[in-house]
């Protein structure tokens, strides 16, 4: 599976804005995304369309989510930012057996990305022990699908939420 740019920086908004406790403007998000602004413009546009944002004008304006953070799964992001994925060409008859795991492994990535939601995945980034971190490998879903200790800012009304991979 190859995520374009175009999902990382989307994800990347939705993880500012489930971190901000208030609406955050464009401007910020570009910015502490490192998003060009008007390629982030055209991504808050498809999220706001595709009803996972909301947005408001006006100095005490912004965007934020739609819906809680726990409520809205990676899945939902790539499938807005993506599209349907086009089926696989078909395998040479000697290949065929191949369609079948491919099949398989596009059901698993389906599955997994459906099963994570923006709040695990800031659950995740947040400090946590040695010892925690060992137990599951390093991924923590919340159970509850929430973030414990509600959103993160950095006081002035910004998220700040990196992208690990370009």
């Amino acid at each position: 599976m190859r995520i374009s740019a175009r999902t990382q920086y989307a994800l990347g908004a939705m993880l500012a804005l489930a971190v901000a406790d208030r609406p955050v403007h464009a401007e910020r998000i570009a910015v502490t995304q490192e998003i060009p602004r008007r390629f982030c413009d055209n991504i808050l546009l498809q999220l706001r369309r595709a009803g996972l944002i909301r947005s408001q004008r006006g100095s005490d304006g912004g965007y934020w989510l739609a819906r809680p953070a726990g409520q809205i799964a990676l899945a939902d992001v790539v499938r807005v930012t993506e599209g349907a994925e086009p089926p696989a060409r078909p395998f040479s008859p000697a290949a065929a057996p191949l369609a079948e795991i491919w099949d398989r492994l596009r059901s698993h990535e389906n599955a997994l990305l459906s099963e994570i939601t923006l709040a695990d995945v800031i659950a995740a980034g947040e400090p946590r022990s040695p010892a925690d971190a060992s137990k599951d490998g390093g991924f923590r879903p919340s159970p509850n699908g929430s973030v414990d200790g509600g959103p993160r800012s950095t006081g002035d009304g910004s998220a700040a939420v990196g992208r690990e991979a370009r």
